[in-house]
């Protein structure tokens, strides 16, 4: 028996096709994500889901346990194959100004609660594709309800360097510190703002802490100084010198064993090298004292930093220490600069280029 096969009909026109895409759609505008999940993928792509709907929901019940944890990808911790650029070593890695309150011990207020800005590093080996950086931050928190000292921030570092398998770490804490400060003739008393970074460095096993200061002082030209008397003893011409707004980074290593520096000392040898501190509570009796104590004491930007050298070598505290002065010109467009450095810690051939910029006191 022959059996007669009906002949299929031609390809459906585009107006068909429209048609038929269309109806698709809207029976998937009302199908529930099994039904959608059923389709044969060629036809899921025709309606725009080729991929899984996924959930646009917050899952506020959702938990993270142990096995869902152990799924999770870890593209830092991969393999070397995963390495772009050169396989090289990595000095540092790490965050810089993750912010938190600190308590500090001072020598004359007891202590302080100050928002403190952490930089945290680690070396990284040539063959290491990364490291986690929130491990630093955890690591740093769990010390950071201590009281701090070098003491403290020597047991974080053990922690992040045992945790991310370094061989060099540092810590750097930034803070404002306040101090009192009187005024020169009114009794008057306000408070003044120092900013102090502690930093505790290792390389290749030795460990060296460090405590830098931002001093700010007016500095008056000595030569403007004597030309202005001059002017006065020999023409009866009234000129006034040229002074500014100076600012000295003094950055010292502890010395081991030799007590403790505190932020005060480290300040009283700033000032006692350069008395000319800038005022924070001023009457007029202030005012023309200043004016005094600036003309008692002329420097150059070579003075400066031969005068803050000269204390910091008398303290046996200090170890290595740097003193880079930038006086901000009142006479010229540009500033005097100067750089001291005493001892291998500071000693560099290479300046950062805006190393200089950055010695500006923002009020």
């Amino acid at each position: 028996m022959n059996i007669h096969v009906t002949e299929m009909r031609d390809a459906p026109s585009r107006a068909e096709a429209e048609t038929a895409l269309a109806r698709l759609k809207a029976w998937a505008e009302a199908a529930t994500e099994d039904e959608i999940a059923g389709l044969d993928p060629a036809i899921a792509r025709l309606i725009g889901t080729g991929y899984p709907q996924f959930r646009r929901r917050y899952p506020q019940g959702f938990t993270a346990d142990a096995a869902y944890k152990a799924t999770l990808p870890d593209l830092q911790n991969g393999p070397s194959s995963l390495i772009k650029g050169a396989n090289r070593q990595i000095q540092h890695v790490g965050i810089s100004n993750f912010r938190l309150p600190i308590r500090y011990h001072t020598r004359d207020n007891g202590d302080l609660t100050l928002e403190t800005s952490v930089t945290g590093t680690v070396s990284l080996e040539a063959d290491k594709k990364g490291i986690n950086m929130s491990r630093i931050m955890r690591s740093f928190y769990a010390h950071a309800e201590k009281t701090f000292s070098f003491e403290v921030i020597e047991a974080a570092l053990d922690d992040y360097k045992s945790d991310l398998e370094s061989f060099d770490a540092r810590i750097q804490m930034r803070l404002s510190f306040p101090a009192k400060v009187r005024s020169l003739r009114s009794g008057l008393s306000g408070y003044q703002y120092y900013d102090i970074a502690l930093e505790l460095v290792e390389r290749n096993g030795v460990r060296q802490k460090i405590v830098h200061l931002d001093y700010v002082y007016s500095s008056t030209c000595p030569c403007s100084l004597e030309l202005s008397e001059h002017a006065r003893a020999t023409r009866n011409q009234l000129a006034t010198p040229h002074s500014q707004r100076s600012v000295a980074r003094i950055s010292v290593e502890v010395a081991p064993g030799q007590g403790c520096l505190w932020f005060e000392d480290l300040i009283e040898m700033a000032r006692a090298a350069v008395p000319t501190e800038t005022q924070v509570m001023v009457k007029r009796e202030d005012e023309q004292a200043f004016a005094e104590l600036n003309a008692a004491n002329p420097i150059f930007v070579e003075d400066a930093a031969r005068l803050f050298a000269e204390q910091l070598h008398a303290d046996p505290r200090v170890g290595d220490f740097r003193v880079v002065a930038s006086h901000q010109e009142s006479l010229h467009s540009h500033d005097a600069v100067s750089v001291l450095t005493e001892g291998a810690t500071f000693a560099h051939a290479s300046l950062e280029p805006h190393l200089f910029g950055s010695l500006i006191h923002r009020g």
